[in-house]
C-alpha cells in the first residue's frame, strides 16, 4: 500500500468528503497511480486543477506517486503568478468558446446574450461532448463529473450553482470573461451573429407597433429572427452592467 499526505487548495474543496476539506489528510492506494487518476478517484476533475505538487516540487499528470509523500493540489490562479511551475491546467484560451451539455441550456442562453460563441443541444452524447470540445478548443460546462475526467476535455468547469443566473456569475469569475463579453451581438435562440438592420428590411417580420417605434434592429442570418431593444433588453442589461461591476470586486 502507499500512504500519502493530501490536501486540496480553493474550489477544489468543493468536491471533498466535508471532512476532507481545507485540511491535510492522509489517503492510501494500491500501488502507484498517476497524480492524474489519484486526484480524480478523490473527486475533483482533472480541468479544474492548475498546480500539482508532490514534496514541494511541481508535477505533471502523468507523475506516479511514492509511499511517504506530500501532495498539495491547486487550482486555477488568477491573481498570483505561478508561471515558474509546471502547470498541469493549459493556458487560457485567446477567444473563449463554450460548449454546454444538456442541462445547462438556459445558461447557454446567458452567454449567448454576453456575445460568446456557445454550442449547446438537449440530446449531445457524452463522447460527443468530450471529443468536440477537444477539437473546438471550446471550455466543457457540465455538471456531470463522469464527463468532465474524460480524458479528451481540456478546458472545462462543473458550475456549484443551479440557478442559472448565479452559474453565469460564476462562469464570468472563473475564465475572467468581462473584458471578452460582446453583449447582444448574437441570437439568444441559436448562436447566430447578429447584424444590423433597417425598418425597411424588417418590415412585415415585426408587429406593426414595434415597427413604429423603434429605428434600430438587429437580425440572425441563421434563423431570421428580428431583434430591438425593447423590454426584455432592459432587463438583460442589468444583469450585464451587474457582472461588469465584478471587475471592481477582489
Amino acid at each position: 500500500m502507499t500512504r500519502l499526505q493530501v490536501r486540496f487548495h480553493g474550489a477544489l474543496n468543493d468536491f471533498l468528503a466535508p471532512e476532507r476539506r481545507g485540511v491535510e489528510f492522509v489517503h492510501t492506494v494500491q500501488g502507484t497511480p498517476a497524480v492524474k487518476d489519484l486526484i480524480e478517484s478523490l473527486g475533483p476533475p482533472h480541468p479544474e486543477v492548475d498546480v500539482v505538487l508532490v514534496d514541494g516540487e511541481a508535477v505533471d499528470f502523468s507523475h506516479r506517486v511514492g509511499d511517504g509523500q506530500r501532495l498539495a493540489v491547486y487550482p486555477a490562479f488568477t491573481s498570483i503568478d505561478v508561471t515558474p511551475l509546471v502547470r498541469v491546467g493549459p493556458p487560457a484560451l485567446p477567444e473563449p468558446r463554450f460548449l454546454l451539455d444538456v442541462g445547462l441550456g438556459r445558461l447557454a442562453g446567458l452567454l449567448r446574450m454576453l456575445g460568446f460563441d456557445t454550442l449547446w443541444r438537449n440530446d449531445y452524447a457524452d463522447d460527443v461532448l468530450a471529443r468536440q470540445s477537444r477539437e473546438e478548443r471550446r471550455i466543457l460546462l457540465t455538471r456531470d463529473l463522469g464527463v468532465l475526467k474524460r480524458s479528451e476535455v481540456i478546458h472545462g468547469y462543473f458550475p456549484r450553482e443551479t440557478d442559472p443566473s448565479q452559474q453565469l456569475v460564476e462562469v464570468v469569475r472563473r475564465f475572467q470573461l468581462t473584458a471578452h463579453m460582446r453583449p447582444f451581438s448574437r441570437c439568444i435562440p441559436c448562436n447566430g451573429v447578429l447584424s444590423g438592420a433597417s425598418p425597411e428590411e424588417v418590415r412585415g417580420r415585426v408587429p406593426e407597433n414595434v415597427h413604429a417605434t423603434f429605428t434600430r434592429f438587429q437580425q440572425c442570418p441563421e434563423c431570421k429572427r428580428v431583434f430591438w431593444a425593447g423590454s426584455h433588453h432592459d432587463r438583460m442589461q442589468v444583469i450585464i452592467d451587474k457582472l461588469r461591476e465584478l471587475e471592481q470586486q477582489p
